[in-house]
């Protein structure tokens, strides 16, 4: 393992050289991964929040929740996207650091946990649609529930982990 992280340290060293020697750099990567979570987690958490309320409505609101839930999936997608790669260039910015902390691989799982309750509530937003299922009780709809308290719950944590990684390097 130290082999590993030696060879990515010194292949990354001329990253990290331009990074740690600009102010303007270090900056502008650290803001786009900050608001790419900003926008990508508050969207998630507020369509989060408008469907939890819905599954309490009727199936009016239900059904229009889910069209607003869809909606948000290409956003969330593109700013966890930005978040990734601003992510890697701050990992490759200190390699030695990344590697060795137990912070960062719990935000790694947070974010592979993120990605996959994601899909669950695609899948489960799609089938609902696609057989426009009203019955709040229905199973569908319960893992909807689920998958949307554990994505809140996701966001949540990987805020905390991205504040606690930075405070402990």
């Amino acid at each position: 393992m130290a082999t590993i992280i030696a060879t990515l340290t010194q292949w990354f060293a001329p990253w990290q050289t331009l990074y740690s020697g600009s102010k303007v750099l270090e900056s502008a990567v650290t803001a786009i991964h900050i608001i790419a979570l900003l926008f990508g987690g508050g969207l998630a958490v507020a369509a989060d929040r408008a469907m939890l309320r819905a599954m309490r409505a009727g199936p009016d609101a239900r059904a229009h929740a889910l069209e607003a839930l869809q909606a948000t999936h290409r956003p969330v997608l593109i700013a966890l996207a930005m978040s990734f790669l601003s992510g890697l260039a701050l990992a490759t910015a200190d390699v030695n650091t990344f590697a060795h902390s137990p912070v960062f691989l719990v935000k790694l799982t947070l974010v592979a946990l993120l990605c996959s309750n994601g899909l669950l509530l695609v899948v489960t937003e799609r089938a609902l649609r696609a057989q426009a299922l009203v019955d709040a009780t229905a199973p569908l709809w319960r893992r909807l529930r689920a998958a949307t308290w554990l994505s809140i719950t996701l966001w949540t944590s990987l805020v905390v982990a991205g504040t606690t990684l930075v405070n402990a390097g």
